[in-house]
């Protein structure tokens, strides 16, 4: 077993960064035990969608990840089950197959996952977090809890698609009522889009770019349920012209008529589905489960369009009066529950015009947390883009059947959440927190 002499510097910033480290690789280790502690293994095993794993194979999934990055790459340790390897490598197995695996059971992958998590805290304890690019600014360590806090989010999707009574429980999401201004300008203008200097930020946010937006009007919140209730009774969901053509064959052949876990009663009454309990929807909510598609329709029945990539992310960080770009809307500081709703403490959308003291420096708010918002563009990578560590993380997805989205959703963990953090999918996906918001192009001023 070959292992690194005890080398941690004694500096107070290097202590503080990993005491920072362990805070969120501890917080996303605590909602991978309640998203999975509150099921037996039989629904652990099994597959609640086909276009989902079972939670179980993300579990032990998460392990094999940190293991090879953490225990193997970073702490030069021998491998503990190099076995699992390519049974839980997500490129050689698609979702739909993994339930005929040989899986470790539930019991076997919590030991195997809190086993490595034991090797990864005492890398991190030796740890320089300083010299080559993983380490350096403890990259790898934060790269692994957002990996988890993405598996999550995606096991708390896969929560909301299983049948059954209620495993999870949080307090409602606050209501509010939002009274601005409809939508905001952007003014015209350069503004630097992406990072350089966040430490923590993926490959696909980099590297930082000049880029020249035209002034756009952006919505101040995102599109609401009694928004969304009034597309479908104008006929959204019968008129093609509304459609791109891939849309509508696919609104079709699925016989899709209202957002997805949406439900109309005889009397006229809209009920929501979520998490195994039944509501009726909250007209202030933003939708939320709608695809590319219905956004896209959406956008053009309201005579509007899907704001670009590069207009959400001016919208949410451009700051006019500094001139430059922000983490956040609201600064560089990080979210608070005061600011934006992330993390899982709620199990929905905040009403629109909650978090006033999230907005951007122009008025544009709710851009972070509640639901994911699709933008009209594809995911490509930025000019000048270096795939780090690993291919498989952005650049084989580039040029595919993608859409981005942007800002997090009620699941995102805040660790994976920032002004300049993206998201991509493919333009029928439902079963993600996904919402939107409109834009249009304003006239050039002569």
């Amino acid at each position: 077993m070959t292992t690194r002499p005890d080398s941690r510097p004694h500096s107070a910033d290097t202590d503080d960064l990993r005491s920072r480290i362990a805070a969120v690789l501890t917080r996303a280790r605590d909602r991978t035990r309640a998203l999975t502690d509150c099921l037996d293994d039989t629904e652990l095993m099994a597959q609640h969608s086909r276009i989902m794993s079972p939670l179980v194979w993300d579990l032990a999934h998460i392990g094999s990840q940190e293991e090879l990055w953490l225990v193997r790459d970073v702490g030069g340790r021998d491998p503990l089950r190099p076995d699992l390897d390519d049974m839980y490598d997500a490129f050689k197995h698609a979702r739909s197959d993994r339930p005929a695996l040989p899986l470790l059971d539930p019991a076997a992958a919590r030991g195997y996952a809190a086993t490595v998590r034991d090797k990864a805290l005492d890398v991190l304890d030796h740890s320089r977090l300083s010299g080559n690019a993983l380490e350096r600014d403890g990259f790898a360590f934060a790269m692994i809890a957002q990996h988890e806090q993405q598996h999550d989010e995606t096991m708390l999707a896969t929560h909301q698609l299983r049948a059954g009574a209620a495993a999870l429980t949080a307090p409602p999401a606050p209501r509010g009522e939002y009274r601005g201004p409809v939508e905001i300008t952007v003014p015209a203008g350069p503004f630097a889009m992406g990072t350089d200097t966040d430490p923590w930020a993926l490959d696909n946010e980099r590297p930082a770019h000049v880029v020249d937006v035209p002034a756009f009007a952006i919505d101040a919140v995102p599109v609401t349920n009694a928004r969304f209730l009034e597309f479908i009774a104008d006929g959204g969901y019968q008129r093609p012209e509304l459609w791109t053509e891939r849309g509508w064959a696919h609104r079709t052949a699925e016989g899709i008529t209202a957002p997805r876990f949406w439900e109309r009663d005889t009397d006229g009454t809209w009920w929501r589905r979520r998490f195994g309990t039944t509501a009726a929807v909250r007209p202030q909510q933003p939708v939320v489960h709608v695809s590319w598609f219905e956004a896209d329709a959406f956008a053009r029945w309201a005579g509007r369009r899907l704001p670009t990539e590069a207009e959400w992310e001016k919208a949410a960080r451009f700051d006019p009066a500094a001139g430059r770009s922000r983490r956040f809307p609201w600064g560089d500081d990080d979210p608070t529950p005061d600011r934006a709703n992330l993390g899982q403490r709620h199990l929905e959308p905040a009403d629109v015009g909650a978090y006033p003291a999230g907005a951007s420096p122009l008025g544009v708010q709710q851009l972070i947390g509640d639901v994911w918002e699709w933008t009209s563009s594809e995911f490509h990578g930025y000019p000048g883009f270096a795939a780090f560590p690993y291919r498989e993380y952005s650049e084989v997805f580039f040029g595919g059947d993608y859409r981005v989205l942007r800002g997090g959703s009620f699941g995102t963990d805040e660790v994976a959440c920032r002004g300049t953090f993206r998201n991509w999918d493919h333009p029928i996906r439902r079963q993600i927190f996904s919402g939107f918001r409109c834009a249009r192009t304003l006239p050039e001023r002569r």
